[in-house]
């Protein structure tokens, strides 16, 4: 093979045929593509071992992508639901699904996961470890760890996180400067435990060379972890977070060396003042790599309406560069989401999206709100629902609220602005009150 990567490709100046799709897409020229992959300021993840992928770049320039996170818990044990919910992101058109599946043998889910899905699919392999090898955290050596990542590698996943930034040095930040809510991530939590209970070195930190060994050898994309994410507004932006941050730019520039594609992870729980500062940061002190958030959340009263903190969050985020937003259901922090909170979170999520995009001016990004508009002036309803983010949505309002006149809504019927500034442009008359349209 005369490459390894995707991203030992673009240095190479080859052209994959997933560049190749990714760049019409994006409607993005083929040798800038290459040129920012080889920087690693867009990455496609594209697993060797994918082979139903439809694949997408994340990335400097590119359209803001979400992803959908499901997964079986020891709680809510059913494979089929989640399949369902795995359909659901598919049919509309997710661009990843991470499995967050963190009990039993999860082989099963993410082996039909990856057979079924054209969307990019991420994984957290230190879930996995625990019922994989069914012993207790702390008894896990550091090769097991590694094992597993080689595991979901082989299956075909093509991003995996990784929480290598919380290291000793790490740890004793978070240490001496308190938090309210400690360590949220569970990823984080998990390896903070293990390295407490063993008092030892964070093994993904210290064997970060063996875990590039396996993400060159499948194409793995890393997404490495942001373990001391602030889980509530109180402790974003503080020392730990942002220690943990220049951690992890400095292991994108290992990863880069050995042409290993590189996602960095962000918050998280936080003020919407501090957003724009946050992005900043992430793009200098990680050297332009694609940025991947949760939300921002960005108030901590509204549990069973998070998926609108965050789609706020999310698109000021994707607006100041945040490339790749991770979807919050209204379930979060509350349960396991059903069918119809993975769906909310989905359309939420890409509301936020669009409208960073927008603010980006993103090539077509526009385009689409300007047809909307167009359709909305000519009082063009099936046009409307056609381009609606939530068709469905759209055409059940209309028909459970039926006006007297085809040309106006329930709202302000023959009052309407839209009806009555066509008529005058027209050079006619408005009847308001008379029985004729």
């Amino acid at each position: 093979m005369i490459y390894t990567t995707q991203m030992d490709a673009a240095k190479k100046g080859f052209t994959t045929k997933e560049m190749e799709i990714v760049a019409k897409k994006e409607n993005m020229d083929l040798e800038l593509l290459k040129k920012l992959m080889s920087q690693g300021k867009i990455v496609i993840p594209a697993n060797k071992n994918h082979k139903s992928l439809d694949p997408e770049g994340v990335g400097e320039g590119l359209k803001t992508k979400i992803n959908v996170n499901l997964g079986i818990s020891k709680d809510c044990y059913d494979i089929d639901e989640e399949m369902k919910k795995v359909q659901l992101a598919l049919d509309m058109k997710a661009e990843a699904i991470m499995d967050l599946s963190s009990f039993g043998k999860t082989k099963e889910f993410r082996q039909r996961l990856v057979t079924c899905s054209s969307a990019m699919i991420g994984t957290v392999p230190i879930y996995d470890a625990v019922g994989f090898y069914d012993k207790e955290l702390k008894d896990i050596t550091a090769k097991e760890f590694l094992d597993v990542v080689e595991k979901h590698a082989k299956d075909g996943v093509d991003f995996v996180t990784i929480h290598a930034g919380i290291n000793l040095e790490t740890a004793n930040v978070f240490k001496r400067n308190k938090r309210l809510m400690n360590i949220v991530s569970r990823g984080g939590s998990l390896l903070y435990a293990w390295m407490e209970l063993n008092n030892k070195e964070n093994p993904f930190y210290e064997y970060f060379d063996e875990l590039l060994d396996i993400c060159e050898k499948y194409d793995l994309t890393l997404s490495l972890g942001d373990a001391c994410r602030p889980g509530c507004i109180s402790d974003s932006t503080d020392a730990c977070q942002i220690k943990e941050l220049m951690t992890l730019g400095e292991l994108a520039l290992r990863a880069w060396a050995r042409n290993v594609q590189v996602i960095i992870e962000g918050p998280g729980h936080m003020a919407l003042n501090e957003i724009k500062a946050n992005m900043l940061l992430e793009k200098k002190l990680c050297h332009g790599a694609p940025f991947y958030v949760l939300g921002p959340i960005v108030t901590d009263i509204a549990p069973g309406y998070d998926h609108i903190t965050s789609a706020i969050g999310g698109a000021l985020a994707a607006s100041c560069g945040a490339d790749f937003l991770c979807y919050v259901t209204p379930a979060e922090h509350l349960r396991l989401p059903m069918l119809e909170d993975v769906k909310e979170g989905i359309i939420a999520a890409k509301i936020a999206a669009h409208a960073g995009d927008i603010a980006k001016n993103i090539p077509g990004a526009r385009g689409w709100d300007n047809e909307m508009a167009k359709a909305r002036q000519e009082l063009d309803w099936e046009k409307t629902f056609q381009l609606s983010i939530d068709p469905e949505k759209a055409r059940r309002y209309r028909k459970e609220s039926t006006p007297e006149h085809e040309n106006s809504c329930t709202m302000c019927g023959k009052m309407c602005a839209v009806r009555n500034m066509n008529k005058i442009m027209q050079g006619k008359d408005i009847n308001i009150l008379r029985e004729d349209n």
